[in-house]
């Protein structure tokens, strides 16, 4: 029996939960008898069945003596639903296999040791690294508590996201911007500095062909709490039912935050560390709200405060065959970088796609 071979479809089952699940996981699971596959199942989304109990109610009375397959170990503790190791054991199950182990410390290997020790045959690890990938967001937030983010660019060839003007639309094509909609439903957040609201005016919402996605929390990194009123982003009530959050610092007055809580809006203060808002720290704040995932569209500030800060996990950069030609144009970062080439951020396991005419390149810095 090719366990990879049905691990791969029980990772291409995880994947349909993707922007439904969080802050749980996204898991798949296959059934399979006599070398067939008799049952699938998905994680759907939050508070639903898991993807061992959907896998096996599809197989019906087929379980008996078959293998499950699923892509991350079933969980042995009663938490919105009763644990999957009760149903693998009731449907006769013979032998689990089980692509990672779960990261939570405090339930890590417990599901396992529990099948093993009711005599199922339990296989660990296999396509573990495609897993552990689907899932990053998720591992990083039960083992930090803090949101793993991803800081999203789009820019000409030599390097500009808008002419001295502040025009940017559009820089990168249709397909590249249709991707990024794919991005924003995946994710619990987005998060934008106040000088993009003002000059791009954007809703920041999902727009998916064929698909009503989720919109994510929008986050508007404003110290001063300099918005207008009248920006799209504080009249999405009727359009959207995801919030909006603007961050800013205490020394904003209680009439002007009063002002824009108003409008159904959220206002947090958050530290602030050399003028602008301290963002190691305001990762701590959004991983207490359940902010597992967050996406940065930032300006050129945004984007190199990000980086100094550390707080980024994943680069997605596109890049469009054009040229501004000048270098008046804004840059990707804007402020002092190294001196030296040697201090440049590393980015590593590069992949890189293309969108029409653009060239995405995706990466991790940690």
């Amino acid at each position: 029996m090719d366990d990879k071979y049905f691990m791969k479809m029980a990772l291409d089952l995880a994947k349909k939960g993707l922007g439904f699940t969080s802050p749980n996981p996204m898991v798949g699971a296959v059934v399979v008898k006599d070398g067939r596959v008799v049952g699938k199942g998905f994680h759907e989304a939050v508070g639903g069945a898991h993807a061992e109990v959907n896998a096996i109610d599809d197989a019906k009375t087929l379980t008996e003596g078959g293998v499950l397959y699923v892509t991350l170990e079933p969980c042995n503790h009663m938490g919105r639903t009763p644990p999957c190791t009760l149903k693998i054991i009731e449907a006769g199950i013979k032998r689990v296999v089980v692509a990672m182990k779960d990261p939570n410390s405090d339930v890590k290997g417990g599901g396992i040791d529990y099948l093993k020790n009711k005599g199922i045959d339990v296989t660990i690890g296999i396509c573990e690294d495609e897993a552990k990938r689907l899932n990053e967001a998720f591992i990083k937030y039960v083992e930090t508590g803090l949101p793993f983010v991803t800081l999203k660019c789009a820019a000409t060839l030599d390097g500009r996201i808008a002419t001295r003007t502040g025009n940017a639309r559009w820089v990168s094509g249709e397909e590249s911007r249709r991707y990024v909609h794919k991005i924003r439903h995946a994710v619990d957040a987005i998060m934008v500095g106040v000088n993009t609201v003002k000059v791009d005016d954007p809703s920041l919402t999902s727009r998916l062909d064929n698909m009503n996605g989720l919109d994510p929390v929008r986050i508007i990194l404003d110290t001063n709490l300099s918005i207008s009123e009248e920006a799209r982003v504080l009249q999405l009530d009727s359009d959207s039912d995801s919030d909006t959050i603007i961050i800013t610092c205490n020394s904003v007055s209680e009439n002007k935050k009063r002002r824009i809580e108003k409008k159904g809006v959220k206002v947090i203060e958050a530290p602030v560390k050399d003028g602008l808002i301290d963002l190691a720290s305001l990762m701590v704040q959004l991983g207490t709200l359940e902010i597992t995932s967050l996406l940065i569209e930032g300006g050129s500030r945004v984007n190199a405060s990000a980086l100094s800060a550390g707080i980024v996990d994943k680069v997605i950069f596109f890049y469009a065959p054009k040229i501004l030609g000048g270098d008046d144009g804004i840059p990707m970062c804007m402020g002092p970088g190294p001196d030296l080439m040697k201090h440049c951020i590393p980015v590593k396991n590069i992949n890189v796609y293309r969108f029409g005419d653009d060239i995405m390149i995706e990466g991790y810095i940690k």
